[in-house]
């Protein structure tokens, strides 16, 4: 039968082995808490009903009662199999305890146990169970449970555990553990002043420990709290030890050490063999290292080396301990505690101390049978020795911690998946060390060593790229290579294709029990049902790195709860925490557990389940891109949405996401791109599509332009496999798109037509008026002027129908861009002052600083420089707030022929010349070309011929290789005129390079 455990000593906690079972509602977790405070007695319903309804209940409380205890014996066998732990007895309910456990009668028992002990004399003993008990607690009992009755319960609990802990401090003292104790005991006077053993206790530890005008000012602060809070004077214990400390009683001295019970015999030895791969490590080793600076500290040193399973950690803690084994000359032992064993059962503290005890000299007839007894005198046989203690494979603190020895003079080194920090930390000297992947040049290293010969030298290229499909991970390291030498007519790329298929990666590299699935299946075995579920979805996902909101998602749970699970798995080692300069802690697979994961849901989560977790996690992204698109253009514009349901966030998670629009959608570009590949490949086409137009925002903004083309073709694909024709035409208008800002004309205006005919087919107006303006600037690009301004016209008159605002102003500055070109500066400066006013009335900052660039231009063809300078910085501030660096370039370019027509050559030129650079970054290399011919009209201008020249010539070669003739032409008759006349004429400079 599976034992239940029931945990009250902090959260209300069911489980089975080690397996949450979750209880559905407030009622029932009263009840329990109710029943669970009175094990195997009955309590009435009565009682019951006056807890759940504080004092007031319904009349139907007795049916409502009855109906809560159901569920629970429902909820409990569908857990255990079994019926009988509530049992129905008048006038109302029992919890039969039986075989299971219930931590607070657990405590009450080792508490018990340990006065018993102290009684007899036998005080290690008594420490270790009251430690024991101690330990069970997990914060405040029943926390979270709020009825009058189990919060009275829970109280007697807690004045039970300051009892026993008070109880605990006297006995370390006895053992004259006072400086250890010290720092415990002013934290639980601070948090409960008006104990007064406590207060005793630390007044004792701080005078044996020299500490004697403390002691005296702990006495004076608990007098005053005392007369304070109740009007009372300190007790007669408390006063009178306050007269020894004045007198330096001998009473107070420290207690007479104990006799050293056994000697020793023998020097163990227990540390296997170093292995002879070693590589690398050297900072990790030298971390370590610091260990040895407090052999002689009060505070007992303990390393602990965590990290995913085949990360090389116990051959570290060898390695390390090899090294060091000349600084415990009074031997070292070693234990696999077993913790992840796939076969076998952790190993009991018990049975490891009998070997170490016995290993240390101490005949096995002198060996205790009780553990508690065995740690106690594990600890005396130490005393004063020095001694090296590695604990390989634990599973919890718990197993651990009778094995510590007593003072600082040894070492333990400990191996885990868990970093036991939180109950390591404080009480002793704690360096923790969470060995990662390996270096690169020390992943290629282990790979020669363990191949023996020189193939990685000779192919480093395969070298490099083998260690990367290995995750630089020394076990998948080891069996590439000890594969390699076992074949030896293979090279390094033929291991390297067969690795490159994800579906026989971990088949590759799993070749025996050893390999490199059975590992991670070590940790993923001991993961409780819902973090378990976590793990595989998120390796159903195809994204590098995540939030925890995305998690929420797949499980369609709360954020909160979904960030407990997350961290879970960070804990058990199967995840990697990247930073959280955002706020916000992002996460990641190492590409083989990615891999396992998968194979995890593949194999437990039914394919419609699997497909609908994904589903929810691209409306998720869907719902996130689509706001934070509409917090960079003022509203929803500029995109066609497809039917795909979103999966809503809270709204303050959202604001807290989105707080930078830009910056999210640049933390999730990765993300984004990947999941646009699944969504398609799984013929989810309304996801692949709308994902993929509503990221342009952030494609075209920040120039990624591969990612766009990606994105873009992959869900065309989807979409016409799937019969979507909303989703191809969308696809077509936005590769289309792309295809014009590279300068693609021929191919944007085929894929733009056909986007056209299917909008127009399907009715679609807002995409008939997107594809119109895109086909009109492909008319501008071919010079037909007349035709690009109808196009441009028909798709504004849509637009005001639509009521797509943004796009109007996109639009009438385009138009702007038109007229000035046509040789209309009158009405692009119209058009344009028109633009600026809509996109500053939408909030829209983007289109805002657009259209005041071509208001500048216009501006200029004006000959007004004054105020196309305003117009210049005005722009440069919108986009620079922004993070637009193709905007800020345009910026820069016409801020710079703004001070050069205002005679201000040389700093126009510094201007210039930050646009270039911000161009090439982008990089944009017709906006590079429109630039560098501006810098050399002002070079010209300031008698630098030379340098002209050069600018126009690169200007030239760069409208060559974008496909711009009508500028290459300039650029000609620009060099003409820097040799015809010894001083160009400016004027005719100017028309030469104004649009």
């Amino acid at each position: 039968m599976l034992q239940v455990v029931f945990r009250i000593l902090g959260p209300l906690e069911v489980t089975v082995e080690g397996r949450p079972v979750a209880l559905q509602g407030a009622r029932q977790r009263t009840i329990m808490s109710m029943l669970l405070l009175a094990p195997n007695r009955v309590v009435s319903v009565d009682a019951l009903a006056d807890a759940v309804w504080r004092g007031n209940p319904p009349a139907t409380a007795r049916n409502q009662i009855a109906i809560c205890v159901s569920a629970l014996r429902k909820t409990i066998k569908n857990a255990v199999g079994v019926e009988d732990i509530l049992v129905t007895s008048h006038p109302g309910y029992m919890l039969y305890a039986g075989e299971h456990r219930i931590d607070a009668a657990e405590f009450e028992e080792h508490a018990a146990r340990g006065r018993e002990a102290a009684r007899r004399g036998r005080t290690d003993e008594a420490c270790a169970l009251l430690e024991e008990a101690l330990a069970m607690w997990r914060g405040p009992a029943l926390e979270g449970v709020s009825a009058e009755r189990v919060e009275a319960e829970a109280a007697r609990l807690t004045d039970m555990r300051l009892d026993v802990y008070e109880e605990y401090a006297g006995l370390r003292l006895r053992l004259g553990q006072h400086r250890e104790m010290m720092g415990e005991l002013v934290a639980f006077v601070r948090e409960h002043p008006l104990r007064e053993q406590a207060k005793a206790h630390l007044m004792l530890a701080q005078y044996r420990s020299g500490r004697r005008a403390e002691a005296l000012e702990t006495y004076r602060d608990g007098q005053r709290i005392l007369v304070e809070e109740l009007g009372i004077d300190p007790g007669p214990e408390l006063r009178d030890l306050h007269e020894e400390i004045l007198a330096d009683s001998p009473r107070l001295g420290l207690p007479v050490e104990p006799a050293e019970l056994t000697s020793q015999t023998t020097v163990p030895a227990h540390l296997p063999p170093s292995a002879a791969s070693f590589t690398g490590r050297r900072r990790e080793l030298a971390s370590l290292d610091r260990l040895l600076d407090h052999l002689e500290g009060s505070a007992l040193p303990v390393g602990s080396i965590t990290g995913t399973g085949g990360v090389g950690k116990t051959a570290f803690a060898v390695h390390w301990a090899h090294q060091v084994s000349a600084r415990f000359p009074d031997g070292q032992l070693f234990a696999d505690l077993r913790g992840y064993d796939a076969e076998e059962a952790p190993r009991r503290p018990g049975a490891v101390l009998d070997r170490f005890l016995r290993a240390l000299g101490v005949p096995g007839a002198q060996i205790p049978a009780e553990q508690a007894e065995r740690t106690a005198l594990f600890r005396s046989v130490l005393d004063g020795l020095r001694v090296l203690i590695v604990l390989d494979n634990a599973r919890s603190f718990q197993q651990i911690r009778p094995l510590l020895p007593g003072n600082g003079r040894s070492c333990v080194l400990v191996t885990s998946r868990d970093s036991m920090g939180g109950a390591l930390a404080g009480d002793y000297f704690f360096v923790p060390l969470h060995l990662g992947a390996l270096e690169q040049d020390e992943s290629i290293a282990l790979l020669s060593r363990v191949a023996g010969d020189d193939r990685f030298g000779g192919d480093p290229v395969g070298a490099a790229r083998l260690s990367a499909l290995c995750d630089r991970l020394p076990l998948a390291l080891r069996i590439a290579a000890a594969r390699l030498a076992a074949k030896p007519h293979w090279s390094v790329r033929t291991l390297v294709a067969r690795l490159e298929d994800q579906h026989r990666r971990l088949d590759e590299l799993s070749l025996d029990e050893r390999g490199v699935r059975a590992g991670l299946r070590l940790s993923y075995r001991g993961l409780p049902p819902e973090t378990a579920r976590m793990f595989r979805l998120l390796g159903a996902l195809n994204v590098p790195d995540f939030a925890a909101w995305a998690g929420a998602a797949l499980l369609g749970i709360d954020p909160v709860d979904a960030e407990d699970l997350i961290e879970q798995l960070v804990d058990a080692q199967l995840l990697e925490p990247l930073s959280a300069a955002t706020g916000h802690v992002r996460y990641r697979f190492q590409d083989l557990l990615r891999l396992f994961a998968g194979e995890c849901a593949e194999a437990e989560d039914p394919e419609e389940e699997r497909r609908a977790a994904v589903r929810r996690a691209c409306g998720a992204w869907l719902g996130l891109a689509g706001e934070a698109h509409r917090r960079v253009y003022g509203g929803d514009y500029t995109v066609v949405h497809g039917p795909a349901p979103l999966h809503p966030l809270p709204g303050h998670l959202v604001d807290s996401l989105l707080e930078n629009p830009m910056e999210w959608f640049e933390s999730e570009r990765s993300s984004i791109t990947g999941l646009v590949g699944l969504a398609a490949k799984h013929d989810e086409s309304a996801y692949a599509w709308d994902l993929a137009i509503t990221s342009v925002t952030l494609f075209q903004n920040r120039n990624y332009l591969e990612d766009w083309r990606h994105c873009g073709e992959r869900a065309l694909e989807a979409a016409v496999r799937t019969g979507d024709t909303l989703g191809e035409a969308a696809m077509l208008h936005t590769i289309g798109t792309l295809e014009i800002v590279q300068w693609s004309y021929d191919a944007a205006h085929e894929r733009l037509s056909l986007a056209l005919r299917l909008f127009e087919a399907q009715g679609q107006a807002q995409g008939r008026a997107l594809v119109l303006r895109n086909l009109a600037l492909c008319e501008r690009h071919r010079g037909d002027m007349d035709r690009a301004r109808q196009m441009a016209r028909r798709s504004l008159e849509i637009f005001r129908t639509v009521g797509d605002h943004y796009a109007e102003a996109h639009v009438l500055g385009l138009l702007a861009q038109i007229e000035l070109e046509r040789g209309d500066p009158q009405a692009s400066l119209v058009l344009s002052s028109e633009a600026v006013a809509r996109s500053r009335g939408l909030g829209t900052a983007r289109g805002e600083a657009q259209s005041t660039v071509r208001l500048a231009e216009a501006l200029l063809h004006q000959g007004d420089g004054e105020r196309a300078e305003e117009a210049s910085r005005r722009a440069l501030e919108l986009v620079r707030d922004s993070g637009d660096r193709r905007g800020e370039a345009h910026a820069l370019r016409t801020l710079g022929e703004a001070l050069w027509r205002r005679g201000r050559t040389e700093e126009a030129e510094v201007v210039l010349r930050d646009a270039l650079e911000t161009a090439v970054k982008v990089p944009d290399r017709y906006l590079e070309a429109r630039t560098a011919i501006v810098i050399g009209c002002v070079r010209a201008l300031r008698a630098d011929r030379a340098g002209a020249a050069g600018s126009f010539k690169t200007a030239q070669d760069v409208f060559t290789e974008v496909g711009a003739p009508g500028w290459q032409d300039r650029c000609t008759r620009l060099l003409e005129e820097l040799g015809d006349r010894e001083r160009p004429d400016e004027e005719k400079l100017f028309e030469l390079v104004r649009p």
